[in-house]
């Protein structure tokens, strides 16, 4: 085994059957290989063969013989193929054969039923999720592997099916309060997770009283039919407490709390023996002027820019990324660590980094002033900002200046108030920028690249860590300027890669289905504004421009982003469809994000002429890893945020407030806070002026009076009606019903990293 064949980790390597640590040798559920070797056995018309037979089908060498029958032999004792007499390979049960099985991650609905999102070559001739009637869900929760048997064809209402078994746990570990009934215990798992409480056994167990909220793990999971068992492995205390909202989410998704010893003595001994020098190997950008733009909170800097514009007018640009693959060597105890955690965690009230701070926030944080390394790619541009030339090296720059994005801004309106602060080469490079990102993103747009600029809300705490307010983080030009050299250099290093002919791990954003484009067309149309079929990216981008500025423009934002999948990792070459690029991959934050660390090593690689060895399906599952643990870190982010807004609004039960209808559902309303993004329900009971129908096309409640409707967008006035913090729900009351639409300020709390 060559030294390029550890460029990427064997995911197997770190999780074993179960997602626990294993060896090399172990090989895992999640593995495609295994994914491959159950869709086959299930496909119609399979005969049963040998492994041999397997192989060939499956179009393995010889070398992956002793792999596959591993993976046979796991598959065997979960039950999911039978193994026996002659080696020949079976479905797991008679009748498979007529019956078409997928594997996919599941998603339960507060109304019992579910869909699965088939996974890999699972999806292929399904197109969309396959739905799980409240009956057939097994004992699955949302976020599980699972195995599901369709049972209808995709006509109609679409794909149907049944879960077989669950195949792998999101999680064991739950959140809840406890509370006794006779001589046993019980908790009421948070978020109306399950209908029933879980039983605990004795009462007090660890110390537990009623209304303490405590971490369960559970043994046995409750089905449709059955109810659930677990047992309670910690208590985190009374309700109320400072500081307990977070632990909760903390531990109901699994979040570390703090890293291994052995993982932080080597951030120290790596932080020790980095010396601020310029090693012969790298080329030496301490002379030239660097700058990095960051919020004002910001305390790591993994990106830096330079700037030239030359007297014919092209331009070289230079972007200068944290050489973080310098300090996290694979293998290492940081390097499972990071796979493990796989993305830096932001929570409203802290931070929960992929790396240990001496390297996330000192040797590798590009600080203004000190030398630090990087890889730092270079991009010649016409004056038309089309690219002529990349080059990439292994460099070293010193931090000119450290920028904020407001800071930027001000700047950009009035430059001659920093000249003398700033000097003029730095703000001649800012005017420059700016030019220059203005003409890229011109270019972008040329080509059928969507815009949905939704900011994302960020939380105010006091002193003593309680919800102030929230404001909305606005996407201006300085935050522009940054992300068109990002996106600049992401593209430059994925075509690089590319026309090597390797794999790699790549940001992929595949094409929205039909129907959900279809769905859009009639949703607009619904909203009373003329437009052609939006299956075409370029009327989809025709309709963003027409509604610029007008009171639908939140409506269509947030209908436009319902209508698009989601963004993953993975080594596909599916393309990017809202960047409208084939070739498209995340290289710009490799303190944060552990596919951009997978990227550097490979780019390390190049450079040092190396052929590396990429294998293919390890980067499928190690993709699928990071973009399960991308997923989570944004769930639980809102989860949070939905708490603390939930736990402000307890005590202020009555308290009016403006909103925006984000949802319109059978039952009723789901409406924003403007000001305060909290979102709750307005049940259609409580609307008591009208008797009033589900209208699916238009996305409204309409009345059987003229003139009574409120559908996607209306602005309103609601009052805060009753909060449940145990099931996160809140209820609002309507106050007021305004004419017109909302105005043209999106406050949907997602953030573009869902579609980036």
């Amino acid at each position: 085994m060559t030294h390029d064949e550890h460029l990427f980790p064997d995911p197997t390597d770190y999780l074993g059957e179960e997602g626990e640590e294993a060896g090399p040798e172990t090989p895992s559920l999640q593995d495609p290989l295994a994914q491959r070797v159950l869709e086959l056995v299930n496909r119609p018309g399979y005969h049963p063969v040998k492994p041999k037979v397997i192989a060939k089908k499956l179009q393995l060498d010889k070398s992956e013989m002793p792999r596959l029958r591993r993976v046979i032999k796991l598959l065997a004792r979960q039950g999911l193929v039978a193994y026996g007499r002659g080696h020949l390979v079976r479905p797991a049960k008679e009748g498979v054969r007529q019956a078409r099985r997928i594997v996919g991650i599941f998603r339960k609905t507060d109304s019992g039923y579910g869909f699965v999102r088939p996974r890999g070559e699972y999806a292929a001739g399904l197109g969309e999720d396959v739905y799980i009637a409240s009956a057939h869900t097994a004992d699955a929760v949302t976020g599980d592997l699972v195995l599901v048997e369709l049972t209808e064809g995709t006509g109609g209402a679409g794909p149907r099916g049944q879960i077989v078994r669950v195949l792998e746990r999101q999680r064991q570990q739950f959140v809840g309060t406890y509370f006794e009934a006779g001589s046993w215990g019980y908790v009421e798992v948070d978020g109306g997770l399950f209908p029933t409480p879980i039983f605990v056994g004795d009462p007090g167990a660890k110390g537990a009283r009623p209304e303490d909220k405590v971490v369960i793990e559970l043994i046995r999971y409750p089905t449709p039919y059955a109810e659930g068992e677990g047992v309670i492995v910690e208590v985190l205390g009374e309700r109320g407490r400072p500081g307990l909202d977070t632990l909760m989410i903390m531990r109901e998704f699994g979040l570390p709390e703090s890293f291994p010893e052995d993982v932080l003595e080597e951030a120290r001994q790596q932080a020790q023996n980095f010396r601020e020098e310029v090693p012969p190997d790298r080329l030496d950008l301490t002379g030239l002027t660097v700058i990095t733009i960051d919020p004002p909170d910001a305390r790591d800097f993994d990106d830096a820019v330079s700037l030239e514009k030359r007297e014919d007018g092209s331009w070289r640009l230079g972007v200068h990324i944290a050489d973080v693959a310098y300090f996290v060597p694979p293998k290492s105890a940081l390097d499972r660590e990071a796979f493990e955690r796989a993305t830096s965690v932001y929570l409203p009230d802290r931070v929960i980094p992929m790396l240990p701070e001496p390297i996330s926030n000192g040797v590798a944080s590009l600080q203004p002033g000190k030398i630090r390394f990087t890889k730092s790619v270079f991009i010649e541009f016409t004056p038309e900002g089309i690219p002529t030339y990349r080059e990439f090296h292994r460099s070293v720059i010193r931090s000119s200046k450290r920028l904020t994005y407001e800071e930027v801004d001000e700047f950009l309106a009035d430059p001659a108030r920093f000249e003398s602060a700033w000097g003029p080469t730095i703000c001649r490079m800012l005017m420059d920028m700016r030019d220059l990102a203005r003409i890229l993103r011109a270019r972008r747009r040329r080509r059928g690249a969507l815009e949905l600029i939704l900011p994302e809300i960020k939380l105010l705490f006091d002193d003593s860590g309680g919800l102030a307010g929230a404001k909305i983080v606005e996407h201006t030009e300085s935050h522009q300027i940054i992300e068109e050299f990002m996106l600049a250099a992401n593209e430059a290093v994925a075509e690089f890669l590319q026309d090597k002919g390797l794999h790699f791990l790549r940001r992929v954003h595949k094409d929205p289905l039909l129907r959900k484009l279809r769905d859009l067309t009639d949703f607009v149309k619904g909203l009373g504004i003329e437009t052609e079929s939006l299956e075409s990216r370029f009327a989809i981008q025709r309709l963003l421009e027409a509604v610029a500025g007008r009171p639908e423009q939140h409506a269509v934002h947030y209908a436009v982003l319902r209508s698009l999948q989601r963004a993953i990792y993975s080594p596909r070459p599916e393309g990017h469809y809202a960047l409208a690029t084939d070739t498209y991959c995340h290289f710009t934050a490799p303190i944060r994000r552990y596919p951009d660390l997978t990227v550097h090593r490979l780019l390390d690689a190049v450079l040092d002429n190396r052929k590396p060895v990429t294998d293919f399906d390890r980067l499928v599952l190690l993709g699928e890893h990071c973009s399960r643990r991308e997923e989570r870190a944004e769930i639980a982010e809102r989860e949070l945020i939905k708490l603390k807004l939930l736990g402000y609004l307890q005590n202020h039960i009555g308290m009016e407030m403006e909103g925006v209808i984000t949802g319109v559902e059978r039952y009723g309303i789901f409406i924003q806070g403007v000001d305060l993004p909290a979102e709750g329900l307005v049940h259609i009971s409580t609307l008591d002026d009208d008797f009033y129908r589900f209208d699916r096309k238009t996305h409204s409640l309409v009345g059987y009076r003229e003139g009574h409707s409120y559908r996607l967008g209306d602005r309103v006035r609601v009052k805060v009606a009753r909060v449940d913090l145990d099931r996160r729900q809140l209820d609002f009351r309507l106050v007021g019903h305004r004419a017109g639409r909302v105005e043209a300020r999106p406050l949907r709390q997602f953030r573009r990293r869902h579609y980036k």
